[in-house]
């Protein structure tokens, strides 16, 4: 497999991390802030540059490379894939009625079934609902079939986010791609590093991923009165408050972000799903458990591979940045010292991480992990 990266920053020109060599029919990931992929030439650009690239698009809250976290600018990984094949699908939930189950049901669906070793998803991230789209992805899963991906960013301003395929990133937009070949060895693995703290409470009302009521009481009020002074900063402060939850019918308990406030329901809006019945528990973290987080992640998914990986695609969420804040590139180091300097990285913050719970197969959404799959042929 051979790899190419390059940079851009707003009005200067594009720079390469590393040895620029001709790629074949190459796969290019595009991860880049959302008003620089706005730009009307974007695709047009990165074309000159990939001829015969399959260029997929996605806006960010950072991107992730083999160097360090960039931020307004774009990242570009180009992959040649010597003995194994992909191929890319799009779905657009904007044309399925917002039905996020169906949108996720079709594009596993055009996929191929024969030989397929694994999906990367890149999603739009401002209105969909992940855990329905998950759940479409994998109604249909294989045991041996791996997806992993994440919700496209904004940063925080959570206005719009942009992907596409082969054309200018757009709104609502799902890309898939499905990786081919018995060459392929792809592992993966999925930290946290959040602790749990405060009373839990049950969930008394909810529907899809709108909290309304915990112990009877409105989800709003009550998560205000936790973050005192710090209410005033809805809903950006609630990424560092995410909420533990556990549900009567699942084995895992999982992460969800709050996204925003509902302030005449008196309600919140998370990343995903919440079930009625489900006990909730606050949750907090610190640079160091961060990072710590992130070593684990890429020691586990080391594990057990017969090669070394010679690409690894890291999704981790918007709520971590926010936590290191100048020192987010720790999480990302700590991951580039496990894994080696010959491993090209890939990747993005995002608005949720799509990844199975290790040592499971049914992909899920999850929020305020890092998530690490590494490839090689």
């Amino acid at each position: 497999m051979k790899t190419v990266q390059l940079i851009k920053h707003n009005n200067e020109d594009w720079t390469y991390l590393g040895e620029n060599q001709k790629l074949n029919n190459p796969l290019v990931l595009v991860f880049g802030n959302r008003f620089m992929l706005e730009d009307a030439n974007i695709y047009n650009e990165i074309k000159s540059l990939f001829p015969d690239g399959h260029i997929v698009f996605g806006s960010a809250c950072a991107e992730i490379s083999s160097r360090t976290v960039n931020e307004n600018s774009i990242t570009i990984t180009a992959m040649e894939f010597e003995k194994s094949s992909f191929i890319i699908k799009t779905s657009n939930v904007l044309n399925t009625d917002l039905d996020s189950y169906k949108t996720g049901l079709d594009i596993i669906n055009q996929l191929p079934e024969e030989n397929l070793k694994y999906v990367f998803v890149v999603s739009e991230g401002s209105f969909i609902n992940g855990s329905q789209l998950t759940n479409g992805m994998s109604s249909k899963n294989k045991d041996n079939l791996l997806i992993t991906g994440g919700l496209c960013g904004d940063d925080t301003r959570f206005e719009k986010t942009l992907a596409s395929y082969n054309e200018n990133p757009k709104e609502g937009e799902i890309v898939a791609i499905g990786f081919y070949g018995d060459s392929l060895e792809i592992s993966f693995s999925i930290h946290g590093g959040w602790t749990p703290f405060g009373p839990e409470r049950i969930v008394t009302k909810s529907k899809g991923n709108i909290l309304y009521e915990l112990d009877n009481q409105p989800a709003l009020d009550l998560y205000k009165k936790y973050l005192g002074d710090k209410a005033k900063d809805l809903p950006g402060a609630a990424l560092l408050y995410p909420l533990n939850v556990k549900s009567v019918d699942e084995k895992q308990s999982i992460v969800r972000s709050i996204l925003n406030i509902d302030e005449q329901e008196n309600s919140v809006i998370l990343a995903g799903d919440i079930k009625e019945n489900s006990q909730v528990q606050l949750m907090m973290t610190n640079v160091d458990n961060i990072a710590n987080a992130s070593e684990r992640a890429a020691r586990q998914a080391l594990e057990y591979r017969e090669h070394k990986p010679e690409v690894a695609i890291l999704v981790s969420c918007i709520g971590r940045k926010l936590v290191l804040d100048q020192r987010v590139e720790e999480e990302i180091d700590e991951v580039i010292e496990i894994l080696g300097e010959n491993t090209t990285i890939s990747g993005f913050y995002s608005y949720g991480e799509i990844a199975p719970f290790h040592g499971e197969m049914s992909c899920q959404l999850h929020n305020q992990t890092m998530t690490i799959t590494l490839i090689s042929e």
